[in-house]
C-alpha cells in the first residue's frame, strides 16, 4: 500500500472554505429556531460543562469576561439560562439552562442533524465511508486547538 503525501497548506486551503460553508448552513438552522449560532454554542457549552464560571467560559470561547457577561445577559433575558450563586463559594456564579434553553438547544441539534442527514443521503457508500473516516482526524484538530 502506497502512502500519498499531501501538502498541509494545500489541504488547508481546500478544507477551510468547505468547513466555513458547512458552518454557515448549520448556523442558519439555529436561526430558524430563534437563536444565533453563537448562542446555540454557548448553550451547548453550559449544558456540557455546568461547573464553568463566566471567566472559564469566556476563556474557553476566546472572548473577554465582560463580553461573555453581555452574551450571558442576552441569554438570560431570553429565558434560556439562569445564573445562581454557588452554594460553596458565593463569589462564583453557576450557569444552567432553563427548560426553554434545553428545548431550544434540542431543537437546534435536531434541525442540524436533519439537515446533515438529508445531505449525507445523497452521497455514495464510498463517500459516506470517507466522511466517516475523516471524523476522528478532524476531532483531533479541534482537540489540539483547545
Amino acid at each position: 500500500m502506497s502512502v500519498v503525501v499531501v501538502d498541509s497548506v494545500e489541504l488547508a486551503n481546500r478544507l477551510r472554505p468547505v468547513l466555513l460553508h458547512l458552518n454557515r448552513y448549520l448556523r442558519r438552522e439555529a436561526h430558524a429556531e430563534g437563536v444565533t449560532g453563537g448562542q446555540a454554542a454557548l448553550l451547548a457549552q453550559i449544558r456540557t460543562y455546568p461547573e464553568l464560571g463566566v471567566r472559564d467560559l469566556a476563556a474557553r470561547e476566546g472572548v473577554s469576561a465582560p463580553s461573555m457577561t453581555r452574551y450571558l445577559d442576552r441569554l438570560e433575558r431570553a429565558g434560556l439560562i439562569v445564573r445562581t450563586r454557588s452554594a460553596t463559594d458565593a463569589r462564583r456564579i453557576r450557569l444552567a439552562l432553563t427548560p426553554k434553553g434545553v428545548r431550544a438547544l434540542r431543537s437546534v441539534r435536531r434541525r442540524r442533524t436533519a439537515w446533515l442527514a438529508e445531505r449525507l443521503q445523497n452521497l455514495s457508500p464510498v463517500e459516506l465511508t470517507a466522511v466517516d473516516r475523516a471524523i476522528e482526524p478532524l476531532l483531533r484538530l479541534v482537540d489540539e486547538a483547545a
